[in-house]
């Protein structure tokens, strides 16, 4: 939605450029693996998790036993006020794509602060609001409410503006994740869709945001092949998860409790797993909630500008110049702040709703 700085910037706490260097040589080493030919042995930098994979029982449906997926990185990030910079373009973003930024906001009633109205194209942001309550405006005509448990899609396009303010009922936290967009949708019109809580489909541990899961499918339409989903777990909980069939990319990141996947424990940091099919099992280390994703490749160079991921220089010119036409002609005023006012004027809910008894 709107947790957005400037500077999409990541790195890690030792040596960024190292780090992610290494992971990048660790997929090229595997596929030379794949592929039979020699491979030479290499040691992780420091905050490189590099171990054995796991030899796991698990449903008799897929086999008696499976390789789980090894962790090949893992950081804390960086924190910029009430917002945790996990995951950028131009680090993680390049090996992770779709998955190009996420994330992680946390506020106190206190320290809650407005995030100015401001513009993106081609790609799309999914934010999740685990607790806490915001209002929100976009340039697609929508406004009103967000409260915990519902999630925002913006599908940029060809341009889009959106922001919001969180509103003082109690401490806000969630994710932002932005998703690059294939060819077809990254000069698309702009299309906004806000979803209730109790209209993610949920069984009681998984919420399905993006994709699929078990049979549960998101409201949400994915604009290639993945899924993001967002799992509570008590202490001791184990969990088993078994991407598509494709996703070769994987990830996940904690925000509340530990995880331990193997013998690593997990706390609040985003963990990136090697390319593969295999499952991935998670054993809760005290109550944790975190989010995973997994996707087939985005197979287009990301070619970025200060809000905006596109496949290509001329496609980011046309995305940038889409945005200043969109300025001209929306309800909203760049740089301005949503206001209850303006919520209200452009037709939306500025009070949280009712829940039936018993939800």
């Amino acid at each position: 939605m709107f947790f957005v700085t400037s500077s999409p910037d990541h790195a890690s706490e030792r040596d960024p450029e190292r780090n992610i260097r290494w992971v990048f040589e660790h997929r090229k080493r595997s596929e030379d693996a794949s592929a039979g030919r020699a491979v030479e042995k290499h040691q992780p930098p420091n905050g490189v998790t590099n171990r054995k994979s796991l030899m796991l029982n698990i449903d008799t449906t897929r086999g008696p036993v499976t390789e789980t997926r090894q962790i090949i990185y893992r950081t804390k990030g960086h924190r910029h006020g009430p917002i945790t910079r996990l995951m950028s373009p131009g680090d993680l973003g390049e090996l992770l794509k779709p998955f190009v930024f996420l994330d992680l906001f946390e506020s106190s009633v206190e320290t809650r602060a407005p995030f100015a109205i401001h513009p993106h194209s081609g790609l799309a942001t999914f934010t999740t609001l685990l607790s806490g309550s915001t209002l929100y405006a976009d340039s697609t005509g929508k406004a009103g409410l967000l409260a915990a448990g519902d999630v925002e899609w913006m599908r940029a396009g060809g341009g889009v503006w959106h922001g919001g303010v969180g509103l003082p009922n109690g401490p806000i936290r969630g994710f932002q994740l932005w998703v690059a967009l294939p060819p077809e949708l990254e000069l698309a019109p702009a299309l906004s869709q806000y979803v209730k809580g109790e209209d993610v489909p949920d069984d009681g541990s998984v919420r399905v945001l993006l994709g699929s899961y078990q049979g549960r499918q998101s409201p949400v339409e994915a604009p290639s092949d993945m899924t993001y989903l967002h799992v509570r777990l008590a202490d001791g909980q184990r969990w088993l998860y078994q991407p598509e069939r494709g996703h070769t990319v994987a990830w996940t990141a904690v925000c509340r409790g530990g995880v331990m996947i193997g013998e690593t424990r997990i706390g609040r940091e985003i963990a990136v797993f090697e390319e593969g099919d295999a499952a991935i099992e998670f054993t809760a280390h005290g109550d944790a909630e975190f989010v995973v994703g997994s996707a087939a490749k985005h197979p287009y160079p990301l070619v970025t500008g200060m809000y905006s991921v596109h496949t290509g220089p001329d496609a980011l010119f046309r995305g940038e110049a889409g945005i200043k036409r969109v300025a001209k002609t929306m309800e909203l005023t760049p740089g301005g702040m949503v206001t209850p006012e303006l919520v209200r004027r452009m037709g939306g809910q500025t009070e949280p709703r009712q829940l039936p008894a018993g939800t």
